[in-house]
């Protein structure tokens, strides 16, 4: 399981025009699952991302978690994370989930970080969304649940 997440002063996703979900200052993570993943490849990562210190303290260090800052987190479903493009130009994307397999761990990672108390907002699955965004900082972090990068 891949995930792009970015510092957002604001963020919100809409499909057709109609705008599903928005949050103000925390985390637009873009969460991508790969073939093989499995549930706790979406606790991994979900706990991670929970903890993860990239919010400024008082002293302007980033020493503070979405969690610390009573910040939130939106969670839009992104299979192009797994595009392997190292082969010609056009995208492979043979190493990401089929919808059925994605559509499960996507929902499993999103209850396990409502476990962490966070009250993550979503996209819809398999749709076509406009995501939109400040970046704050800018802050962009990935991470791998196999710790590939």
């Amino acid at each position: 399981m891949r995930a792009v997440v970015q510092r957002v002063s604001k963020a919100s996703v809409s499909v057709d025009g109609k705008m599903l979900s928005s949050i103000s200052r925390g985390l637009l993570v873009l969460l991508g699952v790969a073939e093989d993943d499995t549930e706790t490849d979406a606790k991994y990562l979900a706990d991670k991302i929970a903890g993860l210190r990239i919010f400024e303290d008082e002293s302007e260090k980033m020493n503070l978690s979405v969690i610390d800052i009573g910040g939130d987190v939106l969670v839009i479903s992104q299979f192009t994370i797994y595009g392997d493009c190292r082969k010609g130009r056009k995208p492979s994307f043979t190493e990401a989930a089929k919808p059925p397999k994605a559509q499960e761990l996507y929902e499993s990672y999103i209850a396990c970080l409502a476990e962490t108390g966070l009250s993550p907002k979503t996209g819809l699955f398999q749709a076509y969304m406009q995501v939109e965004l400040l970046n704050d900082g800018p802050v962009t972090i990935m991470l791998d649940s196999k710790k590939l990068f």
